[in-house]
């Protein structure tokens, strides 16, 4: 395992059309420190995605390539997809003291909590099937099948959320977007993350 000892490691997780792109969108924008670990995948490019930011898009040969050379902290197939999260420029981001928000299912989220020692792992709950039915079917990129097998899919990793960290309800976006935010802030004022700060303190007292 590998310890960290400066920036904050969030790995947020949520089924899919549980709003976490959104909200971690929204984390980025509003602060500076923030970076976001890029994953790779095969599945191919929605017309809103560029290669490098949302993810690097592989052929399955080169993925598969990289999990041959352990390049991943974590690996999955999703949807007859790989996705996987490398495990160096994650590192290299938090020892560069970057917040670094990991972007993952519940089985890349296990897999990420044996490999960054300190993360903290938060769950995107959507309020209930119906909704998520409703969410999904907006987005409109799914044909009935499809559907299916993605609110299955949901219902087996809500099976597994009491093994995050935190929960954060989203009924409401402006409600879970504080929510999410006032977990990082409050982690950010952990002891075990500000030692210096305290040094500092005490050093005034020093003649």
């Amino acid at each position: 395992m590998t310890s960290l000892k400066t920036g904050v490691a969030l790995i947020i997780c949520s089924p899919s059309g549980g709003g976490k792109s959104t909200l971690i969108s929204r984390l980025i924008r509003d602060f500076s420190n923030f970076s976001f670990s890029v994953s790779y995948t095969t599945r191919k490019p929605r017309p809103d995605e560029k290669h490098g930011r949302e993810y690097y898009f592989v052929d399955r040969a080169e993925f598969e390539g990289l999990i041959d050379k352990h390049f991943f902290a974590e690996w999955a197939e999703v949807h007859a997809n790989y996705y996987g999260t490398p495990l160096q420029a994650g590192l290299d981001l938090l020892r560069s003291g970057r917040d670094t928000i990991f972007d993952v299912d519940v089985q890349g989220a296990e897999q990420l909590r044996k490999n960054l020692q300190d993360s903290i792992s938060i769950f995107i709950l959507p309020p209930s099937r119906q909704i998520l039915e409703q969410r999904l079917t907006k987005r409109g990129s799914d044909d009935e099948r499809e559907l299916a097998v993605r609110l299955e899919a949901a219902r087996q990793e809500l099976i597994r959320a009491d093994e995050f960290d935190y929960w954060v309800l989203n009924r409401d976006l402006e409600r879970a977007y504080e929510d999410l935010k006032s977990i990082y802030l409050a982690e950010k004022c952990r002891s075990v993350r500000n030692r210096e700060l305290l040094r500092k303190v005490l050093r005034t007292w020093e003649k």
